[in-house]
């Protein structure tokens, strides 16, 4: 039997997920720290049930303040990322009104804002800076959108204000899909995994479920401190070249990122 059919796997993970799913509420209003944590050690677990070896290079963050620049591939993305580190994710709002993965993101404390209305950035800033300064990791997938894996879009630096004040740093981070069941990942399987353009998510996700196991690389790169001239676009310059350098190596180079 082959052990990536998605009834089997959706089975694994709805076993998984369900019962914590009340524990976590109740993390998040009694216990925050164990909050940060637990999804840490559910996410391990989920990647496991998923078929996803996730390999690191560079140093992950254990503790914030950070906000985290990184490009922005699948939906996969959220459970590579918090495998590895305990973070919250800055995501548009329409993720709020998702089914089940709008619970899901608010257990995680997701920092929800509205791309498409430009009043509405300075507020969302403010709540990233509250977030910060409380000790935060935030995850903010700077190219606005999802791309295919092969390249980084432009990145958007409105968010990066929320990082200009004392004590916190921008670390970008490289999220790159490298293999398929041991083998280099090919172009042809490559949109099975990267959840782009109008690509329906239940569809794709039942298909990256069942096409077997992936290799995923996270490059966490020095981090940037913003001082002086190196301001949001600055940063966000700095961090969208980092990323870039970070997914041609991976991809073309290997894992041993220098």
């Amino acid at each position: 039997m082959n052990w990536f059919q998605p009834g089997l796997v959706l089975v694994l993970f709805g076993a998984l997920t369900l019962p914590l799913i009340p524990l976590q509420q109740l993390f998040v209003w009694l216990w925050p720290e164990m909050a940060k944590v637990l999804p840490l050690h559910y996410h391990r677990l989920v990647c496991r049930i998923l078929g996803v070896k996730v390999e690191v290079v560079g140093k992950a963050p254990e503790q914030g303040p950070l906000l985290i620049a990184a490009n922005h591939v699948s939906w996969l993305d959220i459970v590579v990322l918090s495998a590895v580190a305990p973070v919250s994710f800055v995501a548009k709002k329409e993720v709020a009104r998702w089914p089940f993965f709008g619970s899901l993101a608010r257990l995680q404390r997701t920092v929800f804002v509205d791309r498409d209305r430009r009043h509405a950035t300075g507020g969302a800033r403010k709540e990233m800076r509250e977030r910060l300064k409380s000790g935060d990791i935030l995850v903010l997938f700077a190219e606005g959108t999802s791309g295919d894996g092969r390249s980084v879009l432009p990145f958007k630096s409105s968010f990066f204000g929320a990082a200009e004040m004392p004590g916190v740093a921008v670390q970008p981070v490289t999220l790159a899909y490298r293999g398929h069941w041991n083998l280099p990942m090919n172009r042809r399987m490559l949109p099975s995994y990267a959840w782009y353009g109008d690509m329906g998510l239940i569809p794709h996700l039942l298909g990256a479920v069942s096409s077997g196991p992936i290799e995923v690389t996270l490059v966490y790169h020095k981090p940037l401190s913003p001082s002086g001239e190196l301001n949001r676009k600055a940063l966000a310059r700095h961090a969208e070249e980092e990323v870039r350098r970070g997914l041609v190596l991976a991809l073309h180079r290997g894992p041993k990122i220098r």
